[in-house]
């Protein structure tokens, strides 16, 4: 990450050749490990096939409930430690974007790895099926965040 202000160069990921989605490809993209993407693609798919299977088959309804499962987990505040004469305060400043989505990310797989499911498959698609009605683990670290920021709002004007 620089260290100036400006635009950084952000490399276009493509999109992912089942779903032809950009999000589903990112979602690959942070699953996997030492670069193993045929094993993050299996445990996305996995979980996909989980969610058509809820939605009677209908693929395009799978994709929009996953869209909005993962749009109910994108915060809007996050609180940043600032050093203030000697003292340390969590300052709650806006997301943008793309870290909201790459926080979403994060929590959505932290969440799902805790379940005590088959594999992780069945983790995310009920993690996934979880975040759509407003409840699960990654929607608790978000209410977690949201409620530090709330707690933190006085002093929001040390962030400048």
């Amino acid at each position: 990450m620089p260290r100036r202000k400006g635009k950084g160069f952000k490399r276009d990921i493509g999109v992912d050749p089942r779903f032809s989605s950009e999000l589903i490809q990112k979602f690959i993209n942070v699953i996997m490990k030492r670069g193993k993407k045929s094993i993050a693609r299996s445990i996305v798919y996995g979980a996909m096939d989980e969610l058509i299977k809820k939605n009677k088959g209908d693929r395009e309804k799978a994709l929009e409930f996953f869209n909005k499962a993962f749009h109910q987990l994108i915060p809007a505040v996050q609180v940043r430690p600032r050093r203030v004469g000697g003292s340390v305060y969590q300052i709650p400043t806006q997301v943008s974007p793309d870290r909201g989505r790459a926080l979403a990310l994060n929590w959505l797989i932290q969440s799902a790895a805790t379940r005590s499911d088959k594999n992780m498959s069945l983790r995310l698609a009920h993690e996934l099926m979880d975040a759509f009605e407003g409840r699960g683990g990654a929607i608790k670290k978000k209410t977690d965040v949201h409620r530090m920021a709330e707690a933190n709002r006085a002093f929001s004007h040390y962030a400048w």
